[in-house]
């Protein structure tokens, strides 16, 4: 962070982590892979789709607050790195992933449902009713 000092000159502010519990390595790079997702929208509901082939349902976490669903998990290499003497070609992640996506209508959260089967989450979202209708009194002066 940039800050402006009285000698309109730039001082350097650094941050300094406090008695939050965060771990040692907290200023590491932590890779993290991203999922690719499909958002689906019916009459009914809102549904988002997610492969998430290798990872075990103990680690798969969804949360919704408001309108941002949030999917985390992971997924671990089912082959060691130590048994593999080379490694030719790698695309897969392996390890933490995490999407949060900006759900395109009001949702009820508290009603939502997923189910993960074959290496696919999906996630449904019941739509909030809205009135498209909304009376406005007018006050005459």
């Amino acid at each position: 962070m940039i800050l402006d000092t009285a000698a309109d000159k730039p001082a350097v502010v650094r941050a300094i982590p406090r008695g939050n519990g965060a771990p040692e390595d907290w200023h590491a790079e932590h890779p993290e892979g991203q999922l690719a997702v499909d958002v689906l929208e019916t009459a009914e509901e809102v549904i988002v789709i997610s492969t998430m082939a290798g990872a075990d349902t103990s680690d798969i976490q969804v949360y919704i607050h408001n309108d941002l669903l949030t999917l985390r998990g992971k997924r671990l290499r089912p082959v060691k790195e130590s048994e593999a003497k080379n490694t030719f070609h790698e695309e897969c992640f392996w390890g933490n992933f995490s999407r949060s996506i900006v759900l395109p209508v009001e949702v009820k959260a508290d009603l939502a449902k997923a189910e993960y089967k074959n290496g696919v989450l999906v996630v449904r979202v019941p739509k909030q009713r809205t009135e498209a209708k909304i009376q406005v009194t007018i006050i005459e002066e």
